[in-house]
């Protein structure tokens, strides 16, 4: 059974960091793209980052660039999320999920085909 698992999540002011954790089991580590998307209250899903399948590269959405940073572990069957400079507007939950690529996690034209439970990030003002 694939299953991810989201952690890290809490309540830090602006300017402050986290690092989300998603703890992946029951597939293969590259054989799928896996990333991030967050959905606030009373807003659209926005699918934020992305590790490629194919060459490992990483993918932001333009409202992180800069500020968030993906990595993985493929040891540990972890992937990361860095997210320094918080903003009240990064305020969401954060989903892990996986796909055969990179363009359904980021641009979430449907759902991916696995998502966790997610995490909850609030940043104060």
């Amino acid at each position: 059974e694939v299953q991810l698992v989201e952690s890290g999540g809490g309540l830090v002011q602006a300017g402050g960091s986290l690092r989300l954790s998603c703890a992946a089991s029951g597939f293969s580590f590259g054989d799928y793209a896996i990333g991030w998307f967050r959905q606030a209250p009373g807003k659209e899903r926005e699918g934020i980052s992305c590790i490629s399948n194919v060459d490992g590269s990483p993918y932001y959405a333009d409202s992180v660039k800069g500020r968030f940073t993906i990595s993985s572990d493929n040891a540990k069957n972890t992937v990361y999320l860095q997210m320094n400079s918080l903003k009240p507007e990064d305020t969401a939950a954060y989903y892990c999920a996986i796909d055969s690529g990179c363009a359904t996690i980021l641009y979430l034209y449907r759902y991916p085909e696995v998502w966790g439970q997610g995490t909850l990030v609030t940043v104060s003002s």
